[in-house]
């Protein structure tokens, strides 16, 4: 099993594995130091491939780059900009409310609260915890599918729901490597640790994870 015993050796193989891989749109994006862009491609990627999440993003910031000028974006343009993410026009009309929140309440600022980002349309834990880490650097844990299937699969974690998870992490998970726990995961749940037929015999952590709920494997 993977503990909090042998965590920071399990980070430093999930470090060198998932440096063989390409990283999600998401994580580049943030490496323009915009918290607006982080939220508003995290949006885009909620049940998204991130290829689709990508060439969208490239898209709609080509466009408009801030929430003052993506305001002015009627919603049924957005909506056609970031075709075909997946449910696109309800997207499309959340981003414009967001925008229009952001510039009312938050004087076009991106908040650096979970709390203060719940209240926009469409937000829930998952983007607000992604936004507070990867836009503005500060401590969270983004719980997405990889996030919440993989721990429980080392049997670092015991929980039912991606909520029950983060704060499962929260508690459990070194403080260090909250903001890029969601990185690692993502990249090595996409291209190793897959939800079915994980390829267990190319893993680096094979040895040490408790494979709970797995059947069959590669």
């Amino acid at each position: 099993m993977i503990s909090n015993r042998n965590i920071h050796w399990a980070i430093r193989m999930l470090r060198e594995m998932v440096a063989e891989w390409r990283e999600p749109i998401v994580t580049r994006i943030a490496r323009r130091g915009d918290p607006f862009q982080v939220l508003i491609s995290c949006l885009l990627s909620l049940r998204t491939k991130d290829e689709v999440t990508r060439t969208a993003s490239l898209r709609l910031f080509a466009m408009a780059e801030t929430a003052q000028e993506m305001r002015r974006i009627p919603a049924e343009e957005i909506a056609k900009v970031i075709y075909p993410v997946g449910f696109y026009n309800t997207k499309a009309k959340n981003i414009h409310l967001i925008c229009q929140d952001l510039l009312q309440r938050f004087g076009g600022e991106v908040p650096r609260e979970i709390d203060a980002l719940l209240t926009l349309n469409g937000v829930g834990r998952k983007t607000a915890n992604l936004v507070v880490t990867k836009g503005h650097g500060l401590p969270g844990i983004c719980v997405d599918t990889h996030v919440h299937r993989i721990p429980n699969r080392w049997g670092y974690v015991e929980t039912r729901t991606p909520k029950e998870t983060e704060f499962a992490l929260r508690s459990k998970l070194p403080e260090q490597y909250w903001i890029e726990f969601n990185d690692l995961l993502v990249t090595f749940g996409q291209n190793l640790c897959v939800p079915i037929s994980p390829h267990c015999s190319r893993c680096r952590l094979a040895d040490s994870c408790g494979r709970v709920g797995v059947t069959r494997s590669r």
